[in-house]
């Protein structure tokens, strides 16, 4: 059994072994359901998790019969893991994240948390700051193999540009702000008319973390008298557009890829930054805000690559922005998510044979 949305590279590995039944994929979310339909896999399925109360976990259990559970990054969940060791499963965290504040939020009750954590047999930490916060939370067994984040699946049919898109985008220039939260919209904004003195054929592409903000995101922006369509209108005539806002879901990656500076939000405010791996591993330039603490060891990787940037202004932020792809530096990400890659599998090859 394997919990939340995991893309494991089981279609090539654990599909075709023949001791492996069924690989079970579970997560709460529809999206995730449609990622794993559309991998035409043969035995693995997809469940929706059930309710994490002692009589839902045993009834999954008692139906399902995993030999094996792994769980990923926080998923943390009471009931089923002590449904899970009662049956003497082998119960992995896999990927395990434990930021401070949910560490602080875990330490208020103790005895209880470190109840539970202690179930876990094996916990794979993305970073040491997360390995130091499982073994204080009571976990026995503990090792290192790197983030899965890295890793990049060159088989995925969405890795290929969308030419659609490429062909409206391909005579501009553009500035992509990711992820945005309220006042970062207006940071891109200003970024965008400072970069238009210097480069006339500019669109700035704004994808909110939040879509629902959108009208509140086009009213602000308009006071600084730019021009605005949204991804929805389906306006296919971009000549004197300013800003492009993503107001559709899913679609980061598509833009990601025609970019080569992104610009990742919830990092000029205190949310801790987002994952910045996805648009880097496009060749793009990252910048971000002082606040990425919920990425540090990814964001000191990156800066050894040279590849991001720390903005705090938009005049900074203008000055940063590059309008050429590194691929380069791609490779080296490849490499590295390969190794974790290999080191993954050659550990979950011995829980599947009970070598934990």
């Amino acid at each position: 059994m394997v919990s939340s949305n995991l893309k494991i590279y089981s279609k090539k590995k654990y599909e075709s072994n023949k001791s492996i039944g069924k690989i079970l994929i579970t997560s709460s979310t529809l999206s995730s359901s449609n990622i794993i339909e559309r991998m035409k896999f043969k035995k693995t399925i997809h469940q929706f998790y059930p309710i994490d109360h002692i009589f839902f976990s045993n009834k999954f259990l008692d139906y399902w019969k995993p030999s094996v559970a792994i769980f990923l990054e926080s998923e943390i969940w009471p009931s089923m893991f002590k449904s899970i060791k009662k049956r003497n499963i082998p119960l992995i965290l896999l990927n395990a994240r434990i930021t401070r504040k949910t560490f602080d939020r875990w330490s208020k009750i103790s005895f209880f948390s470190q109840s539970i954590f202690s179930l876990i047999d094996i916990a794979y930490p993305q970073n040491n700051e997360t390995k130091i916060f499982l073994k204080e939370l009571n976990v026995g067994y503990i090792k290192k193999i790197g983030n899965l984040k890295y890793i990049d699946n060159d088989d995925l049919k969405d890795n290929r540009i969308d030419k659609k898109l490429f062909s409206q985008f391909q005579k501009y220039k553009t500035f992509v702000a990711a992820s945005t939260h309220d006042t970062e919209e207006i940071f891109a904004a200003k970024t965008h008319i400072l970069l238009k003195k210097n480069n006339k054929n500019l669109i700035t592409i704004i994808i909110p973390r939040h879509i629902n903000r959108v009208n509140q995101i086009i009213d602000d922006i308009k006071k600084h008298k730019l021009n605005i369509i949204t991804r929805s209108s389906k306006n296919k005539n971009l000549s004197n557009v300013d800003i492009f806002i993503v107001d559709t879901f899913g679609e980061s990656k598509k833009f990601y890829k025609i970019a080569t500076s992104v610009f990742l939000g919830g990092s000029l405010i205190k949310k801790g930054g987002q994952n910045p791996l996805e648009p880097a591993r496009f060749g793009t330039k990252i910048l971000h805000g002082p606040d990425v603490s919920n990425f540090k060891e990814v964001y000191r990787y990156l800066d050894l690559l040279k590849i991001s940037s720390k903005v705090k202004s938009p005049l900074q932020c203008a000055k940063s922005i590059i309008f050429k792809k590194n691929m380069k530096k791609v490779k080296k990400m490849k490499l590295l998510g390969k190794n974790i890659l290999k080191n993954t599998l050659n550990e979950l090859d011995k829980s599947l044979h009970n070598e934990i």
